[in-house]
């Protein structure tokens, strides 16, 4: 998938971005940093862990959760908080404001490629498990919810720790969609980084 993301902003003229990578995006910035390093000038790794992290085998992950994406979203990107629940509804209200342009739906057979693709990057690697990360120079937002259930919080330290120019924020009660829940706050976080 990083030499997919290469040849897209090669062919839109990208030489030199900010990524901004999202559970399995952010192992992809994660890549792309470590094997193309003059492409990248900052990152910002949202709920999302290092190659070999803990608890990345991702068994309990289905793709038949597709078949109801709200309850998906509710479920894997809000706590049960009531105000998490209410940050959940609003969230999905947002989605359902763009008509024009959207997304097609995840289809079954990506879906399974891309569980394939979160399964292999959460193998722990026999030696050196986190020597991809001392590679990665760029400074580096990791952003994570403190109930993440689908990326543990441990693996928002573990970044933290072994990159190094790395700065943590971790968003209380808030799940694995905490860019989502947190937005107005997100926004006021990731301005200043992406201006440094």
């Amino acid at each position: 998938m990083t030499k997919d993301l290469v040849a897209f902003c090669r062919a839109l003229g990208l030489s030199h971005c900010d990524v901004v990578g999202f559970s399995l995006g952010g192992m992809i910035a994660q890549q792309l940093a470590s094997e193309y390093p003059d492409m990248v000038r900052r990152i910002i790794l949202l709920g999302t862990g290092p190659r070999g992290g803990e608890g990345m085998n991702f068994t309990e992950l289905s793709v038949d959760e597709l078949n109801d994406p709200e309850s998906l979203l509710m479920f894997a990107f809000f706590t049960p908080s009531d105000a998490s629940k209410a940050a959940g509804r609003a969230y999905i209200e947002r989605l359902k404001l763009r008509t024009t342009d959207r997304d097609e739906p995840v289809s079954r057979q990506a879906a399974i490629a891309q569980l394939e693709s979160i399964r292999e990057w959460g193998a722990i690697p026999s030696e050196n498990r986190f020597a991809m990360l001392s590679r990665i120079h760029q400074p580096t937002l990791v952003v994570h919810g403190n109930k993440d259930v689908v990326v543990m919080p441990i693996n928002a330290f573990l970044l933290a720790t072994h990159l190094p120019n790395a700065e943590l924020i971790m968003y209380p009660d808030a799940s694995h969609g905490a860019q989502s829940q947190h937005a107005e706050t997100f926004l006021e976080h990731t301005g200043p980084f992406l201006n440094g």
